[in-house]
């Protein structure tokens, strides 16, 4: 791919990053193009962790602000190259979450002294299962990459700023039958039949509404998958549904492994992913400091984002970034214009207040 040119217009450096497939597991090669970008700056001191780049100032400041981003993307969706239209600019990552990779990188070329140290991460893998996620293994294999006093992702968040987040729990829902030929089906016991019963309750389940320091946080739970069967003449003897669970704050991962296993009494549930979800965190200081300094109120984080992560490595975090949350994952995602404009200049500001 051609050299990323992180002097030009953020509109125009998002489209340079949309343009560039990324889909999880495939980073390789816009991180070389991050990591080439940033080592021309002479300010930044810069790392490479698998397909994730760190790059950090050394101004010598008392405190250390953390601009983090994913790299990577859900699977395209004939949404591919970018376009703009009526001011919107659309494309795959669009908004989750090349426009706010694009805001980060263009503050890290035009801060060279900021008034806060800064440390930017460009990671892999944020959008499939969190074993495979790069600030795990960045805090696995080069935890001072990470050390911080505030944490700001760049998750689409409308231009605001989305408090904590959902933790995020997968797992199976597995009902058994006895297997038979379907000319004799009455010898068997059809495990996808059983199944019903699963799904029932997961149609009838009505997502709690939690309150947690003052932000509404709405759980939900559904079914994502369902498989069953070895051949079109054979009753199953297995049925698994997998579930997803959004869980809000007040809950623990070990309490809503409880909450889901319990739904299911009659079922075996096995467990296949789980990260925690985060609190808000709007009364630590240097949260409260750039929530003043941004101007923005306070919503909660419908969604699961790396906010938790930095959470249990005891850094205050928030998101903050360009994009309409609503609009991630969807084929005709975009950014408008004015929000990449409107968030570079507001870090921008912070930065150098």
């Amino acid at each position: 791919m051609a050299a990323l040119d992180l002097a030009s217009d953020v509109v125009s450096l998002t489209r340079q990053l949309v343009d560039t497939p990324s889909e999880s597991g495939q980073e390789a090669a816009l991180a070389d193009a991050v990591e080439a970008a940033l080592a021309r700056l002479p300010h930044l001191d810069v790392s490479r962790v698998g397909h994730s780049v760190v790059a950090r100032t050394h101004v010598g400041r008392p405190t250390r602000v953390v601009l983090a981003g994913h790299l990577d993307t859900v699977p395209a969706a004939d949404n591919l190259p970018s376009r703009i239209e009526d001011g919107r600019l659309l494309g795959l990552g669009a908004c989750d979450m090349k426009g706010g990779v694009a805001v980060a990188l263009r503050t890290a070329a035009a801060l060279p002294a900021p008034a806060h140290d800064v440390t930017y991460v460009f990671y892999e893998c944020e959008e499939v299962s969190s074993d495979r996620n790069g600030l795990t293994r960045i805090a696995a294999h080069r935890p001072d990459l990470l050390a911080a006093d505030l944490a700001v992702l760049l998750e689409p968040s409308d231009a605001g700023v989305e408090a904590g987040c959902q933790g995020t729990l997968t797992a199976e829902v597995v009902a058994t039958g006895r297997r038979a030929h379907t000319a004799r089906a009455w010898l068997g016991r059809n495990a996808a039949h059983r199944a019903a019963a699963i799904l029932q309750r997961l149609e009838d389940h009505i997502g709690a509404e939690v309150e947690v320091d003052g932000l509404t946080y709405r759980e939900g739970l559904s079914a994502v998958g369902v498989r069953a069967g070895v051949a079109d003449n054979v009753v199953p003897d297995s049925c698994v549904v997998t579930v997803n669970y959004r869980f809000a704050p007040h809950r623990s991962p070990q309490e809503a492994v409880a909450y889901v296993t319990g739904l299911f009494p009659e079922f075996e549930v096995r467990v296949t992913d789980l990260a925690p979800a985060a609190p808000p965190g709007l009364r630590q200081p240097a949260v409260a400091a750039l929530v003043g300094a941004l101007g923005c109120e306070p919503r909660p984080k419908l969604g699961w984002t790396d906010v938790a992560r930095f959470t249990e490595l005891g850094i205050p975090a928030l998101n903050y970034g360009p994009g309409d949350p609503g609009l991630a994952h969807t084929p005709g995602e975009y950014v408008t214009l004015d929000q990449l404009t409107r968030c570079e200049e507001r870090l921008r500001a912070w930065l150098t207040a």
